[in-house]
């Protein structure tokens, strides 16, 4: 890794998923692009090839998670084409989502900044259109990730040629041929977090998604989809997990193994994608074994 020493002063979060998860020289060149950008920080990878997709998880200094986000997406409009890209997860661009999220010393609205500025850089120095989302979005239509993205790359470039609307914010009018668009954002902290279901049933897993994502009465900030991975070994509920203050991993949990069991299906794992915040490891615990009063200064290692 680049840096060493531990990170001072504003740090910045950057979560780029890249529509590429099954050729990790692909994947380790884009590491090494964001790597050899002085002042960030890699702390995770996640490839998998069933949705053929990798989430790198990055810290550091916020100029120098900018030019490390513009490295990436370079390298990923070289080597990544939609074309001949395959995978369950919905995708529009070869740098397909690109959140930034404030981690200490920096607050929502310089992270918007940094977004914007991200944004337009991508399009002027790759040629990468962009659309913006989250606390970042120009549009309130835009607020939402899924709203932008709809089906993916092969329906967009065919809407951004027929309604003005769908044109990216910056660049265009139409997507990159081969890498389509990035989606640049900030947010706050969120999990993903999957589980698969003991079934190849896809509509099991959707009918599960559709009953426990938020805009369904489901939990809170939770999103969910149903998913068919493509090894065909298991169907899967993906989620994420906005509200991370509201909703611990093992209530998700809990909820979509007590939908499967409705249906005769069992849960077969779980995973988490990237990293989460300690107060939902504690939240998760305390959920679980229904602690009361039990929070992170009960943990030994953080009174140290």
């Amino acid at each position: 890794m680049s840096i060493t020493k531990p990170l001072k002063g504003p740090i910045v979060e950057c979560v780029p998923n890249f529509s590429e998860g099954r050729r990790p020289e692909v994947i380790k060149v884009i590491m090494n692009e964001i790597d050899s950008v002085p002042g960030v920080k890699i702390l995770d990878l996640h490839s998998d090839s069933d949705h053929n997709r990798s989430v790198i998880t990055f810290i550091g200094k916020p100029t120098a998670v900018v030019e490390a986000a513009i490295a990436a997406v370079r390298a990923s409009e070289r080597l990544i084409d939609l074309n001949k890209h395959e995978g369950v997860h919905p995708r529009l661009g070869a740098a397909d989502v690109i959140p930034l999220v404030p981690i200490r010393d920096i607050c929502m609205s310089d992270c918007i900044d940094l977004a914007r500025d991200l944004a337009k850089r991508i399009w002027n120095e790759t040629e990468v259109p962009t659309y913006l989302y989250g606390f970042a979005a120009l549009r309130e239509d835009r607020i939402r990730l899924e709203k932008i993205r709809l089906k993916g790359f092969e329906q967009m470039r065919e809407l951004v040629k027929k309604d003005r609307k769908k044109r990216p914010d910056f660049g265009g009018p139409g997507l990159h041929p081969t890498a389509g668009a990035s989606i640049v954002g900030a947010r706050e902290p969120l999990i993903a977090f999957n589980v698969n279901l003991r079934s190849k049933d896809l509509k099991v897993a959707e009918e599960i998604a559709e009953a426990i994502r938020e805009k369904n009465s489901g939990l809170a900030g939770l999103k969910a989809l149903g998913l068919k991975l493509s090894s065909g070994r298991c169907v899967q509920v993906s989620t994420n997990i906005t509200r991370t203050d509201l909703v611990s991993p093992y209530r998700v949990y809990e909820l979509i193994k007590g939908e499967a069991g409705k249906r005769g299906v069992s849960v077969a794992g779980s995973e988490l994608v990237g990293l989460m915040p300690l107060n939902s490891v504690v939240m998760s615990a305390r959920d679980g074994m229904m602690l009361d009063s039990f929070d992170q200064s009960r943990v030994i290692e953080l009174n140290l």
